[in-house]
């Protein structure tokens, strides 16, 4: 996620210098390339997390719901929608890219304006999932803090003893 992030930061620069004060791209060839880079290596970032995303999501859940509410941030909530909404769009993206990949013809490998032109197409459709996750994840990390030092069920618990310790 923090590769995410700076990967943003740099997009954020990189778009500021390279528009116009309404926004419009002074090179809207050289900014569409930066753009399909940006989406490249935003969904780079995010791959090494993509298989373990449904188990960060649901362990957040459950050390949210365990949290004293004095510790909850009231975003969280609305945050882990926004990523279980990102993550399921992903999947859905990427399950369409593998019938897409499927499909090019024998000779469309890496390299191939088929097979480049339609991976980017496919980048360009996750990134703004992908910019979600970078955006809201951090959320996870918040939590996961919060969870750690909040006091455990088992300090507060009431001590019992038996009979033999009377």
């Amino acid at each position: 996620m923090r590769d995410s992030e700076k990967i943003l930061d740099s997009w954020d620069a990189y778009s500021d210098e390279h528009t116009d004060l309404d926004g419009w791209p002074h090179d809207d060839h050289a900014y569409g390339l930066r753009a399909s880079q940006r989406d490249a290596d935003t969904v780079g970032a995010f791959e090494p997390l993509r298989y373990g995303a449904r188990h960060l999501l649901a362990t957040a859940e459950t050390q949210l719901a365990q949290l004293p509410e004095n510790t909850v941030q009231s975003r969280w909530v609305y945050q882990l929608g926004v990523l279980h909404a990102a993550l399921d769009r992903l999947d859905e993206l990427h399950e369409q890219w593998l019938v897409t990949r499927d499909a090019l013809p024998a000779t469309a490998n890496p390299g191939t304006a088929d097979f480049d032109d339609a991976l980017a197409e496919h980048h360009a459709e996750s990134w703004s999932y992908l910019d979600d996750w970078a955006t809201h994840g951090k959320a996870l990390r918040e939590i996961n803090t919060a969870a750690h030092k909040a006091p455990s069920a088992l300090v507060n618990a009431p001590v019992r003893r038996t009979a033999a310790q009377k």
